[in-house]
């Protein structure tokens, strides 16, 4: 630990006399290369077997579980989150204790959700004014906490055992029906799943006196897919509107041949639901997620910019306008719970065939 820590001395050293924003972009770039690896499976199990070699190790049994790293996908977002936003001259000044504090705070370290620095920074300091034994503050938080263990370890778990899709179930399934059973049987699991962890990670940090951003809004309710995504793991499409949305967008708008406003708006959605969707791991299955939501996103676009003088007409219909609002919501599921499909499966083509058997073709 002390040879680690001269070598980053004499590191920071050299890098103060360096010019500052090249060397946040070049820990950026780093940050995301790390991130590659550890999240591609051929390049992190090269790395493991270049390791074991280099220590004298049996190289036949490198393999990606050597490099697993705990919570790094969440690590990664919240550096590259500060270390731009001072680049841009936007962060507010930290402490290390505070930084450091905020990138592995130990509630939200494995599965988020991903705080902004800033509004960490303000439950932080404030933790020494709180009272520790505030009756409201514990039952609430004991109260998320229940809440978590309930939907994570009663809903989603039970629905693991046998009545959620994945690769076993699906190459052992005869019908349609039962597919779209299976489907909606993982979609739900993974909303509980992921849902509980939340509701766990909120509930510890308020033990600790920090209140966590929500991470979910009742999103199988939202009747487009906007709102879903403006209602599903929040934090992180919050996260990528920031760092990929806009800088993207803009960077296009401001070039000198830019290309048309539609393309920008394609180009832009396709990049951050892509980067959402590798963000789970860099694979194809993932990728194709990502395209699936960002033609999604994009088609909502062009149809609620073409249809909302006749969508305002409906206020004035309210049985028209509940009939409408049924069929969107309907038919914003099904594209959701379809899309799952890619999530659910490690293979491209089984999830390709997987999609035409749910309407009851190539059984």
């Amino acid at each position: 630990m002390i040879s680690i820590s001269l070598v980053f001395a004499g590191m920071a050293r050299l890098l103060r006399r360096r010019d500052q924003r090249r060397v946040l972009t070049g820990v950026i770039l780093i940050s995301v290369g790390l991130f590659v690896v550890l999240k591609t499976e051929t390049l992190a199990t090269e790395v493991s077997r270049l390791w074991r070699s280099l220590t004298g190790q049996d190289t036949s049994l490198a393999s990606v579980v050597d490099l697993n790293w705990l919570g790094f996908s969440y690590i990664a977002f919240r550096l590259i989150h500060t270390l731009r936003d001072r680049q841009t001259g936007i962060l507010p000044a930290l402490s290390v204790r505070e930084h450091v504090t905020y990138v592995i705070f130990a509630p939200s370290f494995v599965a988020g959700p991903i705080d902004r620095a800033e509004r960490f920074a303000q439950d932080y300091r404030a933790l020494p004014v709180i009272k520790g034994l505030d009756v409201d503050r514990i039952m609430l938080g004991a109260t998320r906490i229940t809440i978590g263990l309930f939907k994570k370890f009663v809903i989603a778990d039970s629905l693991a055992q046998g009545l959620s899709l994945n690769a076993i179930n699906a190459s052992q399934i005869n019908s349609a029906p039962g597919l779209w059973v299976l489907l909606y049987g993982y979609a739900l699991r993974l909303y509980f799943d992921f849902g509980g962890y939340t509701d766990i990670a909120i509930g510890i940090g308020l033990l600790f006196g920090v209140k966590l951003p929500e991470n979910f809004n009742r999103p199988y309710l939202k009747t487009h897919i906007t709102a879903f995504w403006q209602s599903w793991h929040m934090t992180l499409s919050n996260w990528a509107r920031f760092y990929v949305f806009t800088p993207l967008s803009r960077w296009l708008l401001m070039r000198e041949h830019r290309p048309s406003s539609t393309a920008i708006v394609l180009m832009s959605q396709l990049a951050t639901m892509i980067t959402i969707g590798l963000w789970h791991g860099v694979t194809l299955n993932f990728f194709a997620w990502g395209v699936w939501h960002g033609i999604g996103l994009f088609i909502h676009k062009q149809w609620t910019d073409r249809t909302r003088k006749w969508y305002r007409g409906l206020k004035d219909k309210p049985t028209q306008k509940r009939l409408w609002t049924a069929v969107t919501w309907f038919a914003t599921l099904q594209f959701v719970v379809i899309g799952w499909l890619w999530f659910a499966l490690p293979d491209l083509g089984q999830s390709a065939r997987l999609l035409v058997r749910l309407f009851g073709i190539g059984w």
